[in-house]
């Protein structure tokens, strides 16, 4: 249980972050919560790899079920919680447009590569696919943000 708690507190803020831009920042605690004691309550826990791509893979896996299950919420409703920032930085209204026209997947790579900065391989890890996925996922998310802002 301490080694739980010491975990969940180690990794907290890029797990609230990483939620944040998934799911903007009304919902991002929950999803946080929820995912973190699914993930400590899954038999075998203790013996994961690599606790904190565990912990990414659970927010993830969370934050789209959210998503999935969010439909009554309006696209405008949407928007507006993801503009809030993901840290304390004051991106424009155009980049958050932007960053809301990306799929969920592509979203969270750009998040990874460009806020947590980590490298393809690393994101791959954390997101359990392939490096050659994250490369593609992010090409894909760089074009739709150049026809968006453009």
């Amino acid at each position: 249980m301490d080694d739980d708690v010491a975990i969940y507190r180690r990794h907290a803020d890029e797990l609230t972050r990483y939620a944040t831009v998934l799911v903007g920042p009304a919902d991002a605690p929950d999803v946080v919560t929820d995912a973190v004691l699914a993930a400590f309550r899954t038999p075998g826990w203790r013996d994961v790899a690599n606790p904190r791509a565990y912990l990414f893979r659970a927010v993830l896996h969370r934050a789209q079920s959210v998503r999935r299950s969010d439909a009554r919420r309006t696209t405008r409703e949407r928007r507006a919680a993801i503009v809030e920032p993901a840290r304390d930085r004051e991106p424009s209204v155009d980049a958050h447009r932007a960053l809301a026209a990306l799929s969920p997947q592509q979203r969270a790579v750009v998040f990874l590569t460009y806020w947590e900065d980590l490298t393809p391989a690393q994101v791959a890890d954390l997101l359990d696919v392939g490096e050659g996925s994250v490369r593609k996922q992010l090409a894909r998310a760089r074009e739709t943000l150049r026809s968006v802002l453009s």
